[in-house]
């Protein structure tokens, strides 16, 4: 190990996914002991347990917390970055659609930039989503690219590592899915010469279960924010 500081956290927002996360903390497990760093893992779980998940992050020795505030989305990420410790964040989904093995990828990028973004659409990237999906993210990425100048083409995935200090410093406001968008922007709004570095990745569908986004929300959501943080103070 390199010393006793924690070099990584790995959080994941959970929202019933005790089944999903009886698989994939394994294998993070696994990923994370080749990099040869102390590390920690950290499950976000609802604000009070609705599954078996905390039994699965006992029987895995990972740290499990409850959501503070809120039950949303915002609520997980704003827990987790209030908890973890470690000098670089990587956050992922708890539903099998990131990949653990690639975490190992995106961390051997943590000098190369400020943000490292496993992305869906750079060249060599892609995803196994329905065509709905597709089109939905697509057009979500474009317009939050564009009109709130991030010079990425997949603003919204929230696979990404990021440096500690830059979140723990941010003001997070978003109660869904585009706290992901808002931390990007919040970061570019602070650092103008901050950068980005996407690395191909293909996004998975989910191992087991539903999804917990309701699509007509999810929209209505996106729209709201991307107005706020461009026209907000």
């Amino acid at each position: 190990m390199e010393n006793k500081i924690i070099k990584l956290s790995v959080v994941l927002p959970a929202y019933q996914e005790a089944e999903n996360l009886s698989v994939i903390l394994p294998k993070i497990k696994d990923g994370l002991n080749q990099l040869n760093i102390n590390y920690e893992i950290i499950v976000v779980d609802t604000l009070r347990a609705m599954d078996d998940t905390k039994d699965i992050c006992l029987d895995n020795s990972v740290v499990y917390l409850n959501r503070d505030n809120g039950n949303n989305y915002g609520d997980a990420i704003r827990t987790g970055i209030k908890n973890a410790t470690g000098e670089f964040f990587v956050f992922m989904d708890a539903d099998g659609s990131h990949s653990p093995e690639f975490i190992k990828k995106l961390y051997s990028h943590r000098n190369d930039a400020d943000v490292v973004i496993a992305s869906r659409y750079v060249k060599g990237g892609n995803t196994e989503n329905s065509k709905i999906l597709i089109l939905m993210s697509l057009a979500i990425n474009i317009l939050y690219s564009s009109i709130l100048n991030l010079k990425c083409k997949d603003v919204s995935n929230s696979f990404k590592l990021y440096r500690s200090d830059q979140l723990k410093d941010l003001s997070l406001n978003c109660n869904n899915f585009d706290i992901v968008e808002e931390i990007m922007f919040k970061l570019k709004k602070k650092n103008k010469s901050i950068k980005f570095l996407e690395l191909p990745y293909t996004f998975k569908k989910r191992e087991f279960g539903k999804t917990k986004r309701n699509l007509f929300l999810f929209a209505i959501t996106y729209v709201i924010t991307i107005l706020k943080l461009r026209f907000g103070k």
